[in-house]
């Protein structure tokens, strides 16, 4: 089984979503990183088949998906960032409809549907219209119609939006289970919900894919950035405006305890800390300006405690 990502590009007037990028997917969790207008939900499309490439193809098992057609919807799951589903729906009727869209008989349908409301938590509210449930509750009825046909492949677009600590753990286990021999895509920029329980990473920024690896082989991309040190509460202030901090935590007697990403240490104090994916992606995609912050070193003077 192989979904196999051949020079794919998208282009809009004047701007590229997508540059030629190209992936071969085998099963198991694959995580796509990359902020928003990195280019996922385009790329995502165009693997669904809802949107043609300007050039390149994607292939399933050797074979162009528009060529496949149906076959390939057969086999496919799919949960967009924002599903529809008409007003009146309740959660029964709605994955009844999509089951019937999906070609299952009426006989699997009301088995699937048993079985995916117990997993994803929602035998209590499926008879309530969705227009009536929480978002994480709304996100849980996208997540159980993209499984309806227990697809081979299976792609969710920003699957854990809405969910609390709690849903998103029962979540990343049922797709853990879930991806033992099928194809499960990921996109995210939450990247604890993927850190543990993808077997590859995929990376993209500006349209291009940047790098693929696991976990243990992309965060040596930061190996030797990722540093820690304790400062007064007074110096924070200076601290963020000169760093990439990562995470901030209170200590006793008036000191925080930070974790910030740089070339070099920016005082005589930091230590070296074992990087995560987290950190990596805050490397590749600072927030706040913190592009222009993210190189401060001793080089440059440091900055006082």
């Amino acid at each position: 089984m192989e979904l196999l990502i051949d020079k794919v590009s998208k282009k809009f007037k004047d701007k590229k979503a997508v540059d030629n990028i190209s992936l071969e997917l085998t099963p198991g969790v694959w995580g796509l990183l990359g902020s928003n207008g990195a280019g996922k939900t385009t790329l995502m499309r165009m693997i669904a088949g809802i949107m043609r490439p300007t050039c390149g193809q994607v292939l399933y098992d050797g074979v162009p998906i528009q060529t496949l057609g149906e076959e390939y919807r057969d086999v496919f799951g799919f949960l967009p960032q924002e599903f529809g589903f008409y007003p009146e729906f309740t959660v029964k009727d709605y994955l009844a409809y999509v089951a019937a869209l999906k070609g299952l008989s009426e006989q699997e349908s009301r088995r699937r549907i048993r079985e995916l409301l117990e997993r994803v938590s929602l035998t209590d509210v499926y008879n309530k219209k969705i227009a009536r449930l929480s978002g994480g509750m709304k996100r849980r009825v996208g997540i159980a119609q993209a499984l309806l046909n227990d697809p081979e492949v299976l792609i969710l677009d920003e699957p854990t939006g809405g969910l609390d600590p709690g849903e998103r753990v029962r979540f990343r286990n049922l797709l853990s289970e879930f991806a033992h021999d099928r194809i499960v895509l990921i996109s995210t920029h939450i990247v604890p919900d993927v850190e543990y329980i993808a077997t590859c990473h995929a990376i993209i920024r500006d349209g291009r894919l940047l790098a693929t690896g696991t976990t243990e082989e992309l965060v040596k991309l930061v190996e030797g950035k990722v540093w820690n040190c304790t400062i007064s509460s007074g110096a924070v202030p200076e601290y963020e405006s000169r760093l990439q901090i990562v995470s901030l935590r209170n200590e006793n007697d008036a000191k925080v305890s930070i974790r910030y990403l740089a070339d070099y240490p920016c005082n005589d104090i930091s230590v070296p800390s074992a990087p995560r994916l987290e950190d990596l992606y805050l490397w590749l995609f600072p927030q706040g300006g913190g592009e222009n912050r993210k190189r401060t070193s001793r080089k440059k003077g440091g900055i006082s405690r």
